[in-house]
């Protein structure tokens, strides 16, 4: 699942008071990997920032489908206070969850342990905004899930968001990087990151107003994908070719 927080930091800096992006993702996962042959190739993923004067809000749900239909959807909303002057401190609260089913229905859909996160965040940018970081550390709190072994626990997550834009604005190199703990895989630990590479075509001669923007998306991860044995305990490197518009 991607976590988009790019958008929010960029905005967050340049004082734009709301935006959204739609995005569309090609899959390469199951052509890569002979153990994740039923991971949905398709993935499409709508994200929203909006300032106020107390700090942000940010959302972003993603979607995976099959060839006969939708099989899942996550999606994490947060909000931010400022807590200092220039808005590079400020109080973050989130709430991730979702659900997921498999391609021939063999098993009912399942929901994912739901969590709540809280704690502070730091921002940080360049005088051009042509670089922009974000560092998060943060409590997470697991509700109790719907199967027997997923218990209400607490842990943490640490989280890192990166955007660098360069060649006149023309590339994007982007992303993020989340390490939090889970009781119930290898190590207790998940990571994952998703760095992204745009090509801004608005920025072309003759194309300005055309808000598309075409790239790729690299999934790495370890203990977090679950592969055709039920078993998530392996790191992958799952690559994307993706569209994105931004309104």
């Amino acid at each position: 699942m991607k976590k988009n927080l790019l958008l929010a930091l960029t905005l967050m800096f340049c004082g734009a008071a709301s935006a959204q992006d739609i995005q569309l993702h090609y899959d390469f996962g199951s052509a890569i990997y002979n153990d994740i042959p039923e991971r949905p190739k398709v993935t499409t993923t709508v994200e929203m920032f909006k300032a106020d004067k107390w700090g942000s809000t940010y959302f972003f749900t993603d979607i995976d489908y099959y060839s006969t239909g939708t099989a899942g959807a996550y999606w994490e909303i947060s909000r931010e206070f400022n807590v200092s002057k220039n808005k590079q401190w400020a109080a973050h609260v989130e709430y991730n969850g979702g659900m997921s089913s498999d391609k021939h229905l063999n098993m009912p859909p399942s929901r994912f342990q739901h969590a709540v996160l809280v704690g502070p965040a730091w921002n940080w940018a360049s005088k051009d905004f042509s670089k922009t970081f974000s560092v998060q550390l943060m409590y997470k709190y697991y509700f109790k899930g719907a199967q027997p072994y997923q218990s209400a626990f607490n842990g943490f997550q640490l989280t890192e968001v990166w955007s660098v834009t360069f060649a006149n604005k023309l590339c994007t190199f982007s992303g993020f990087a989340d390490l939090w703990y889970d009781k119930n895989v290898n190590g207790k630990l998940i990571f994952m990151s998703e760095p992204q590479f745009w090509l801004n075509l608005n920025t072309i001669k003759g194309m300005e107003g055309v808000n598309l923007s075409l790239g790729t998306e690299v999934e790495i991860s370890n203990n977090f994908v679950y592969n055709d044995m039920g078993r998530n305990n392996k790191l992958y490197a799952i690559p994307t070719i993706a569209a994105k518009w931004t309104f």
